[in-house]
């Protein structure tokens, strides 16, 4: 047989399995759906612990760490299931660490994105008046030094399993669809945003934003690891400044 015939065969088997992507389109579809009903459960969450005199947050944290890493799961399986893109870790989180030059250089590109992120996100903040919709989710942070451990608990969960699930998950995803990385990334940005939706629109917004500049840094570093790093970064902080601003 030919190399030709050889090659030939090798590409159709690629497409056959479809090439590029990172899942079976039923599952990105289950995913989106699971997002969709999580995006409402907030919703409702949200205006039923706004009524509540004394919510039980400790719980909330945990329910939600819980739910986020079943959702990992979810995407973890999909990406395993389809084989077609290597292994299912190396797909989610992108290049590896093969040394601690690697670690530290993600480390700094993680330092230097939060840092030049935050200061985008203000000044749309205070342009837009969106710092202000805070107040419509002040009852999620955290009080006391228990809450406080387990909302860096579950800010550390969202910045891993948020960046794996969106920008390791679906804007791979999307991207092999589309074949346009503004997209992907647009498209990737406006789903998580609309999870966030019930902090209100103004909010939402924002963090469709952080979710675009989140996108550009996993395809620039072609890994979500340096996202991962700050995103955990920006909900600890967030949340532990707003409770101790309250004492």
């Amino acid at each position: 047989m030919s190399d030709i015939s050889v090659a030939a065969l090798v590409e159709e088997k690629a497409n056959s399995k479809g090439a590029g992507t990172v899942a079976p389109a039923w599952h990105t579809f289950l995913v989106l759906l699971v997002l969709a009903g999580w995006a409402y459960r907030g919703f409702y969450r949200a205006e039923h612990m706004q009524l509540t005199a004394d919510a039980n947050r400790v719980a909330l944290y945990g329910q939600t760490i819980v739910g986020q890493w079943i959702l990992f799961g979810l995407v973890y399986f999909g990406v395993w299931l389809h084989r077609a893109s290597g292994p299912a870790q190396s797909v989610l989180l992108g290049k590896s660490w093969h040394s601690w030059n690697d670690f530290w250089t993600d480390c700094k590109a993680a330092a230097l994105f939060w840092l030049a992120s935050t200061t985008v996100l203000v000044i749309v903040g205070l342009a837009s008046g969106s710092g202000a919709g805070t107040s419509r989710v002040s009852f999620l942070f955290p009080h006391g030094a228990l809450e406080m451990v387990m909302w860096t608990l579950l800010a550390t969960t969202a910045g891993i399993c948020e960046e794996a699930i969106f920008r390791g998950y679906l804007q791979r995803q999307l991207l092999a669809w589309t074949r346009s990385v503004p997209a992907a990334i647009t498209t990737t940005a406006l789903a998580f945003s609309a999870m966030h939706a019930y902090q209100g629109w103004k909010m939402a917004v924002s963090i469709g934003l952080l979710g675009a500049m989140l996108g550009v840094l996993a395809h620039w570093r072609g890994t979500v690891r340096p996202g991962m790093m700050a995103h955990a970064w920006q909900d600890t902080i967030a949340g532990l400044l707003s409770s101790l601003a309250k004492h």
